[in-house]
């Protein structure tokens, strides 16, 4: 059973949030908060939902639930991608009902209300005399392709910042050119924990020794300043110090963008991006850092790009590397459970079993999720007792304490104008 609150206490719980410890358990495990989050921060904000890759023809389409909404994104006969409410005009059925597929038009399975794919009414059974098909067409969601990530909101007056945020962050994604990637593999998983406590786990490396899989590429010190460096990792940081010195210059030579632009918690669309190194022969997510699939993504002119690393407040994280990229999204689906979406793209052209093997490919990150959902579901069991307590976060968890006080001011924000 989850726990109630009434909206005085949500106020006085957002207002007595202490600065640098986690979250009162409330926010994690009351239905009330839960709803509150659903308004406040994922019907008001921007939501990265898809990538281009997984509608790549005329007619393909992705559904995409979210509470008691659901969202159609569909490429149009033209090549361009609509965002349209699941909902028909009609008396409401909602009209796709599969969550990927391809279709001519989108026809509602009830009384065949017939739409074209940018959501116009088409055909509509013995309507009466003075109907007007224009009135009736689906109604649309606003919609933003970042670079190939394709990001939706259900305000009706979204974050105007976010073209700014994908200014930012678009030069850094160009040379992998996400338009012209497919899916490799798409991997679902159920987590037995709030949302919250999904994005907080992935936004520090102090439980990395947890992923034996994960640091055998990824330099196990996110978050770390040289100062939290301890001892037993100072063998780690020097080889960090090198692969990042080499990075660097082969980014410059080929004007490719690494410095870090980091607004986590200081505008309402959040986020941080950076270039990083990886381990070992610095070129992607395997046990010895050497790439998985032969053919590179866009314009990269080496394997060895490290990965560039993506952060967007609320929902979302992504790894791009030389040969492959990884996208993230969380969605809520109650107080306790969230969706996990994992996506691995690679090249348009890349042959499975030619070019890459898919199971090494998806292996450190199938492997590092699935740690993760213990992680997050011991979490969620601990927030709910009843002697939980907030503690202090670490100086490495820097990146948590930034994603909780950007989620509070946003909720003083709802909570104020409302």
């Amino acid at each position: 059973m989850t726990a109630q609150l009434s909206l005085p206490s949500i106020r006085d719980l957002v207002a007595s949030r202490r600065t640098g410890h986690s979250l009162d358990g409330w926010f994690y495990t009351s239905q009330d908060i839960h709803d509150l989050d659903m308004s406040a921060i994922f019907t008001s904000h921007w939501l990265f939902v898809a990538s281009v890759a997984e509608i790549p023809e005329p007619g393909d389409y992705v559904t995409v639930d979210l509470g008691l909404y659901s969202v159609i994104l569909i490429r149009g006969d033209g090549g361009e991608v609509q965002a349209l409410h699941n909902v028909c005009r009609h008396r409401g059925s909602k009209v796709l009902n599969d969550t990927s597929g391809s279709v001519g038009n989108i026809v509602c399975g009830y009384h065949k209300w017939t739409y074209a794919t940018d959501g116009s009414l088409l055909h509509a059974e013995s309507p009466a005399k003075d109907f007007d098909a224009s009135c009736f067409g689906l109604k649309p969601v606003h919609l933003k392709n970042a670079g190939g990530l394709l990001f939706i909101c259900l305000a009706d007056e979204p974050p105007a910042d976010f073209d700014e945020v994908a200014a930012t962050v678009e030069p850094y994604l160009a040379v992998h050119d996400i338009a012209h990637t497919k899916v490799a593999a798409q991997i679902d998983i159920i987590e037995e924990g709030n949302w919250k406590l999904v994005m907080e786990n992935n936004r520090e490396c102090y439980h990395c020794d947890g992923h034996p899989q994960l640091i055998c590429s990824l330099f196990p010190l996110y978050g770390y300043s040289e100062e939290d460096v301890t001892k037993r990792l100072r063998p780690v940081l020097h080889r960090y110090q090198a692969a990042e010195a080499q990075l660097r210059e082969t980014c410059a030579a080929h004007a490719i963008p690494v410095a870090v632009h980091e607004e986590l918690d200081t505008r309402v669309s959040g986020y941080r991006i950076a270039r990083l190194p990886l381990d070992g022969a610095g070129e992607s997510f395997s046990q010895d850092g050497r790439s998985i699939c032969r053919k590179l993504l866009g314009t990269a002119p080496t394997a060895r790009l490290g990965h560039l690393a993506l952060h967007l407040q609320p929902n979302s994280w992504f790894h791009f590397l030389g040969d492959h990229a990884v996208t993230f999204s969380v969605l809520p689906l109650g107080p306790s459970k969230s969706l996990l979406r994992t996506t691995w793209l690679v090249h348009e052209d890349a042959v499975e079993g030619e070019d890459y093997d898919l199971a090494e490919l998806t292996r450190v990150w199938q492997a590092t999720n699935t740690q993760d959902v213990t992680f997050v579901a011991r979490t969620q069991l601990g927030v709910t007792n009843p002697r939980y307590e907030g503690g202090p976060y670490s100086p490495t968890e820097y990146q948590v304490e930034a994603f909780v006080n950007w989620y509070i001011k946003r909720l003083e924000h709802h909570l104020q104008a409302s």
